[in-house]
């Protein structure tokens, strides 16, 4: 968490006194129906809930377009590039996504003047902001939210393991775990995203190894391929497929199902994040959150927290003809007992990144928190430009490394050459 947010959410007078330029909404004269394309996670329950009050309140009614991850990036991007681009869509932050993956400048509205542009925590704003310009609001627990391994802490405690701090360390949990009939880690791989996560977000022991490496990366002054902590990474989560330590279905496990896996004691580890206890209370009321715990990922012998201030963000399209109503939901949602409502009733959810809210933070996640307060870095899709963007091509290349038909060299190499190729189609002058 920012200092500064920090001082922002102790004084709730203050944040009170900040929203209070939100007008109250009134009816529209015509009835207005705002299209928001999301991809599949972005939207909550609780987001849509909001959205039925705000149609109660305004007359605004808001058609939630979801769209499966692994196909949201060409529908939106076909939605843009033909005109019929929704009143509102959802995009992951960034200042290089921004660009190349959406082109806020030409695609979305300037929200710099909105009453709530001042009050969104700075790092956060930042991710959404392009030449001085803000055009997302990000409605996402960014503060809070970091991609850990969550273990089970009774499963631990039988088989006597302790937290690793290595890679060698976390092998021989893995191991122990298999020896007993224990599913080590669950990890989906079928949905296209979730095994990216052991890459990118461990950029902090990337950059704590070689320091400077994220700008020199920018500056087209180094590759990804030959350095050896990455290689390291990947080797050891290629070793961890072939030795059974993901699963015997891992390539056709889902996401959707890690909290039965870890509830029933299937699986006792899975990255999630520091809010995935609250999920698994949510799905499954008789689990007791106190047995489960977090550790940072241990690849390439990790102990850095991994930090990332971006996150979904809304973006109101640029050809919308509803501009004012889109705006008003934004203000809408960021009224302090929306937001509230928000996080209280998202268990993934900890926080926000605006003042006026009361975190869900327990004992352990502070304690973890603390634990990490001067070891900790922003992860690699956000400090290094033309990572997120490649996501889920990542995700096929992670996919082939697994079965075989490329090496963990090959998968660096390969992100190193798409990286070249976003940056030329971006005019970056350090490639040209």
């Amino acid at each position: 968490m920012t200092k500064g947010l920090v001082k922002i959410l102790a004084s709730a007078a203050m944040a009170t006194a900040a929203f209070a330029v939100f007008a109250a909404p009134g009816f529209a004269q015509d009835k207005v129906t705002l299209t928001y394309l999301a991809s599949q996670g972005w939207v909550q329950d609780a987001e849509q809930t909001l959205g039925k009050k705000f149609e109660e309140q305004t007359g605004i009614a808001i058609d939630y377009q979801i769209i499966p991850a692994d196909q949201y990036f060409n529908v939106l991007k076909a939605k843009l590039n033909s005109g019929e681009a929704p009143d509102i869509f959802g995009g992951q932050s960034g200042v290089t996504d921004l660009k190349v993956q959406y082109n806020v400048e030409k695609n979305a509205v300037d929200l710099s003047a909105e009453p709530w542009a001042k009050l969104e925590d700075p790092l956060i704003a930042a991710q959404s902001t392009v030449d001085g310009k803000l055009y997302g609001m990000t409605y996402w627990d960014t503060v809070s939210s970091a991609w850990v391994i969550n273990y089970n802490k009774t499963l631990f405690a039988k088989y006597d393991l302790k937290v690793p701090t290595t890679y060698a360390e976390f092998k021989a949990v893995c191991q122990k775990l298999l020896d007993n009939g224990i599913q080590p880690v669950f990890e989906p791989i079928s949905d296209g995203w979730h095994h990216v996560l052991w890459f990118p977000e461990v950029g902090p022991r990337f950059e704590q190894a070689t320091p400077g490496l994220a700008d020199a990366l920018n500056a087209n002054k180094a590759t990804l391929s030959g350095n050896e902590t990455m290689l390291a990474d990947l080797t050891q989560l290629k070793e961890m497929y072939d030795l059974g330590y993901l699963g015997k279905n891992a390539l056709a496990d889902a996401f959707s199902d890690a909290t039965k896996v870890m509830a029933t004691g299937q699986a006792a580890m899975v990255v999630g994040g520091t809010a995935f206890n609250n999920q698994l209370k949510t799905d499954y009321p008789d689990v007791n959150v106190d047995d489960y715990g977090y550790f940072v990922i241990p690849l390439a012998d990790n102990q850095m927290l991994n930090v990332n201030p971006a996150g979904p963000t809304m973006f109101i399209s640029a050809t919308s003809p509803h501009i004012a109503e889109a705006k008003q939901y934004l203000n809408f949602l960021v009224q302090p007992e929306n937001m509230q409502y928000f996080v209280d009733n998202t268990p993934l959810a900890s926080n926000l990144p605006f003042p006026g809210v009361k975190n869900k933070f327990g004992p352990d996640l502070q304690a973890f928190l603390d634990a990490h307060k001067d070891q900790r870095g922003t992860v690699y899709q956000t400090a290094v430009t033309y990572v997120n963007p490649q996501w889920m091509d990542i995700g096929k290349d992670l996919t082939a490394m697994f079965t075989g038909a490329m090496a963990p060299a090959d998968v660096l190499a390969s992100i190193d050459k798409r990286r070249g190729e976003l940056a030329k189609a971006a005019k970056d002058p350090a490639w040209n």
